[in-house]
């Protein structure tokens, strides 16, 4: 025993010795390319941080790397006009390890940012780089980058996408796997979602929207909150803004580790700013407040079950323009034509006071995935949202501080999704999902609620199945979807009375496409498809003041659901390594089109005169062109332009359709400087973004006609500065540049008040 325990004893002393004397010989071999176009990437560099050992690719994007011992490393990877990327890696034998950058997402902002990931999807992909760089954005205006897609404005804190001309709850918005609650109350209110903490934001226009629910008639936008890497090693990093209109200040910090037993990541955002101004004066009660936080655990219990949890709290207060607010109808239809609104004041404020929402969402998320083999798995989710709105108006008698609004709305979902690869390159993906939302307005306002409560069941089963064949790309996506409403409201009029709807519901979707690759450098796309979505509650049953769009709203209970028949065909081509080119014609024809209309009437209530809206259904036809373009003049200088044309109009009358996003055109110039002084990357941008005026509107559609055109230029700088193993990236950015006074016409405070001047972004994110 003695002698063992010696044995043991000699082996522990000699061991660091024995180790220092193994022979450093690993090779460490790959090759790097561009993540868009797959092209090699010459000159490259990579480093191993804890050796000080490093790399050159060659014109083919090869490296080698030799006289490595085992051990476990930090890999970095830069490039001039890249993002520089770390990974973590064991090297116990000679490894190749294969590195793709994003050469592209340095050189383009404002116009051509996003990765196509999946051509028969039109999938676009909105990256972590860009949002970092657009600290100051909300999810709405971020995803503006992809061509056809817009917002739709209530002031400069509430923004609501619209893709291909269709909103509202004909786009899914997906928040980490969960269908995002909330969306039912109305076109006002802003997905309850911080983009700060997302990983990426992808905008689904083709046959993949049948995986989600809600009757995707226009998109589905997925927000998905990063991965955690394979990383013992805490990291992570600070990102930091302050911007001049608004004085908004702003920081996100997020942090992340994974180990053998679990790994974690963390994200946690403030944001606060004051008035906003126009080219000319304060926008009085438009300042907001936001703090957000998220945590993310996952486990691997074995290499056949992964578990993942995710939780987040998202807590805002966004103030509503006071001019938007008005006592009587003479006034009101003076502060129609009013170039300045009323109770504009001379001087910035942070005040945020009547009329103004509080509006809170937490988001919890459980996910276990079995793995059966490499090519078949299985995912069993639930979600849980519990979903808080307060909307505080101006009242008498010092009511201003009890809400006109309180709506609590729960609810739930169960998620199973199954996932195979056969042979002959065909692939399936279906599941189901059961969804619960129970939505409860609170006594406390004294005032007859917008939105009645109601309790709704969703039951939603959908399939999807892709063949290659050849140069055949081919896809069919169908889904079906059973919806049960139990709506309790009270009736208007002399005597009111509690009325009661149970109403059922049934949807189906299909959706077929095909992709052709004449080459690896041109390829032409093709959708078709049948859907149909249910009326919502809100389009059915809501009836008073909707105070986040100082509006008077009417519903139809008489509404039924829409039905549309959706054709997409799109070409890309790319043009000896420099021109690349997307042209998508959509077009698209919905029976039953919901609408909410103005009504050319004005009612005077205790609140206030407002403007009157009521939901109509028309059949309607939209179609539209998306095109965008970029050309590489050399490897430092690059230019792009994109057009969004949309024509939506009601069959009956042929007139435009309200709240159509009009015609706009964007190009952009950027120069990559490379190294600049102790400086790397540096980066220069200058882009204009020109928008028509709306045309094919007669006067009694609307409370006011459509505002002329504008054209707005922007500037950037970005630069990047690596000190051992930290990265500090810089932008400075200036929006209305020109300071140019417009109205958008998507912006339903248009009516009210010029949008927003000159702003310059100045912002900085610490990666560790």
């Amino acid at each position: 025993m003695l002698r063992f325990v010696r044995l043991i004893f000699y082996i522990h002393l000699w061991l660091p010795i024995l180790a220092s004397g193994q022979p450093c010989n690993k090779h460490l071999t790959g090759f790097i390319r561009d993540i868009s176009t797959g092209y090699p990437m010459s000159y490259a560099t990579i480093f191993i941080e804890e050796t000080k050992q490093g790399a050159i690719s060659d014109s083919a994007g090869n490296y080698s790397i030799s006289g490595i011992c085992s051990g476990r490393y930090h890999i970095r990877v830069s490039h001039v006009g890249c993002e520089p990327d770390r990974f973590f890696i064991d090297i116990y034998r000679d490894t190749t390890f294969n590195i793709y950058l994003d050469h592209h997402q340095k050189l383009l902002s404002d116009v051509v940012i996003t990765e196509r990931i999946n051509p028969m999807q039109n999938q676009h992909v909105v990256k972590e780089s860009f949002i970092a760089e657009n600290a100051d954005q909300n999810l709405s205006t971020l995803i503006e980058t992809v061509t056809g897609v817009s917002s739709l404005k209530t002031g400069s804190g509430i923004a609501k996408p619209v893709i291909h001309g269709l909103y509202g709850n004909r786009v899914s918005i997906n928040n980490n796997g969960a269908f995002q609650s909330g969306q039912q109350w109305g076109n006002d209110h802003a997905p309850e979602i911080d983009p700060l903490a997302a990983g990426k934001i992808t905008v689904v226009k083709g046959s993949g929207v049948v995986e989600y629910p809600g009757n995707s008639l226009g998109g589905a936008i997925l927000v998905e909150f990063p991965d955690i890497p394979e990383e013992p090693h805490l990291h992570g990093k600070i990102n930091t803004y302050f911007g001049t209109n608004g004085m908004e200040q702003g920081a996100n910090i997020q942090a992340y580790q994974k180990n053998k037993i679990l790994g974690w990541r963390i994200s946690g955002t403030l944001k606060n700013q004051g008035d906003k101004k126009t080219a000319s004066y304060f926008l009085r009660n438009t300042g907001s407040r936001e703090a957000n936080i998220h945590l993310k655990i996952q486990k691997n219990w074995s290499e056949k079950i992964h578990t993942e949890i995710y939780g987040s709290s998202f807590n805002t207060i966004i103030g509503i323009l006071r001019g938007s607010h008005i006592g009587n109808i003479t006034d009101l239809q003076e502060a129609l034509q009013r170039e300045v609104p009323f109770f504009t004041e001379p001087d910035f404020s942070y005040q945020i006071s009547a009329p103004y929402q509080a509006v809170s969402h937490h988001l919890l998320k459980g996910k276990t995935t079995f793995f059966f083999s490499e090519k078949a798995y299985l995912g069993v989710a639930y979600f849980g949202q519990i979903n808080i709105r307060k909307e505080y108006d101006i009242r008498r008698s010092g009511k201003s501080s009890i809400p006109a609004l309180s709506l609590n709305q729960v609810s739930q979902c169960i998620e199973v999704k199954y996932n195979k690869q056969f042979a002959q390159k065909l692939d399936l993906k279906t599941g189901f999902q059961l969804l619960r939302i129970d939505n409860t307005n609170q006594p406390e306002t004294g005032i007859l609620p917008l939105i009645p409560d109601y309790l709704t069941h969703k039951f939603g089963f959908f399939s999807l199945l892709k063949k290659q064949y050849l140069r055949w790309q081919l896809e069919l996506g169908s889904r079906y979807e059973y919806e049960n409403q139990k709506v309790v409201t009270i009736t208007r009029g002399i005597s009111p009375a509690i009325a009661r709807y149970n109403n059922h519901f049934h949807n189906f979707s299909i959706i077929y496409g095909a992709a052709y690759r004449f080459s690896p450098n041109s390829t032409m796309t093709a959708n078709a498809g049948l859907a149909s979505r249910s009326p919502e509650i809100n389009e059915r049953y809501s009836f008073g003041l909707h105070q986040g769009l100082s509006s008077i709203e009417e519903g139809n209970p008489e509404l039924s659901s829409e039905r549309s028949f959706k054709a997409t065909i799109s070409w890309e081509k790319i043009i000896q390594k420099k021109f690349f080119s997307e042209l998508l014609v959509y077009y698209q024809n919905i029976r039953q089109f919901i609408l909410l209309k103005p009504q050319n009437e004005f009612r005077l209530t205790i609140r206030g005169a407002f403007p009157v809206f009521r939901y109509e259904q028309l059949p309607v036809t939209i179609w539209g062109i998306d095109y965008n373009a970029s050309y590489y003049i050399n490897p430092q200088l690059y230019t792009s332009f994109k057009c969004s044309f949309v024509k939506g109009y009601d069959q009956v009358s042929k007139n435009t359709l309200v709240y159509t996003p009009p015609t706009n055109i964007g190009a952009a110039i950027a120069y990559q400087a490379g190294h600049f002084l102790f400086l790397e990357n540096l980066g220069i941008e200058l882009s204009n973004k020109y928008v028509f005026k709306q045309v094919g509107l007669s006067p009694e559609q609307d409370f006011a006609p459509p505002p002329p055109a504008y054209n707005l230029l922007g500037l950037k700088i970005t630069a990047q500065k690596l000190l051992k193993t930290h990265n500090f990236n810089f932008y400075v950015k200036v929006d209305n540049l020109l300071n140019t006074r417009y109205r958008d016409y998507l912006n339903r405070l248009r009516y009210f008040a010029d949008d927003l001047g000159i702003n310059c972004i100045v912002g900085c994110s610490y990666t560790f």
